[in-house]
């Protein structure tokens, strides 16, 4: 089954409401990275945040930048989504130990860390791109992201995501959802809300249940029902090219193209997204010294 993310708005009006199914996206994530249990957790978490959020921006050509530094042994996670809600990311410290909060949960806390920021940066096809930044709360993910909303734009927001490892560590489940009240939303849809949440529980067992996007928005929203209004199919994608990378070479300069091409070796470029080698020869440094 593709990924996907489903928006919509409570029958009422006052929620607007987006959940995703982001399985196979964590999977080549972690694929890619070779992540071990716990970094696979907060990668995972960390794409399908980045993927909803995205997602939001309904920019032609936009993207949207999520950045977490923790302190904790992971590093950096970085994932930069497309307007559409195309994803991919890395982190810094793939092969984290394994440290759980009880025997099979995972602790995504103590490998993000909490001594640092969530930062997210939208490029929004203007001038300067839009750049916000908040102190994490807990670095379980949901968490940060539901108080980089309130802090950053001022939108009350629920946000709950979810990735499961299996015992061979690969991505069993993994999804999610974001709930943000608009204006003028009275008590009571806050407090049905509020409720709705509370007994559905956590996502990732809605998830292993084989809960779809759409129901387990239904289960959260209750009482307030949910209308839908669009679905849009997303995946973990790359868009370097070879062209991308040498006019990363070219912005070297002369001198350090002419170092290079000097060696006499084969000369590959990894991309630090997806797993792509790109292999450069002396005669293609040449080449390249001639449009400096």
């Amino acid at each position: 089954m593709n990924d996907y993310i489903v928006r919509g708005m409570s029958i009422d009006g006052f929620v607007k409401v987006a959940a995703i199914r982001s399985t196979e996206m964590v999977r080549r994530g972690a694929e890619i990275h070779r992540t071990t249990a716990n970094a696979t957790a907060a990668f995972g978490r960390t794409l399908t945040a980045a993927s909803m959020m995205g997602n939001m921006q309904k920019v032609d050509n936009g993207s949207m930048t999520l950045q977490i530094k923790g302190g904790g042994p992971i590093g950096t996670i970085v994932c930069v989504s497309d307007a559409e809600g195309n994803v991919r990311g890395y982190v810094t410290q793939p092969n984290v130990p394994l440290v759980e909060k009880c025997p099979g949960k995972l602790d995504v806390g103590a490998t993000v860390g909490t001594d640092g920021t969530l930062t997210v940066i939208r490029d929004l096809q203007m001038k300067e791109p839009y750049v916000g930044s908040v102190a994490l709360v807990s670095g379980e993910i949901a968490d940060d992201v539901t108080a980089y909303f309130a802090q950053s734009e001022q939108t009350a927001t629920a946000c709950a995501l979810g990735v499961l490892v299996d015992r061979d560590q690969s991505v069993k489940v993994a999804g999610g959802y974001i709930l943000q009240l608009l204006p003028g939303a009275p008590d009571e849809v806050i407090d049905k809300l509020e409720a709705g949440i509370r007994r559905a529980g956590a996502v990732t067992p809605m998830l292993e249940q084989g809960l779809t996007p759409e129901e387990i928005l239904g289960q959260v929203c209750g009482d307030l029902g949910v209308v839908f209004m669009e679905t849009t199919e997303v995946a973990y994608k790359c868009y370097c090219s070879r062209e991308r990378v040498e006019s990363a070479l070219i912005s070297l300069g002369k001198k350090e193209l002419t170092e290079i091409m000097e060696e006499g070796k084969p000369f590959p470029v990894e991309c630090q997204f997806c797993d792509t080698v790109y292999t450069f020869t002396p005669e293609d440094f040449s080449e390249l010294l001639k449009k400096v």
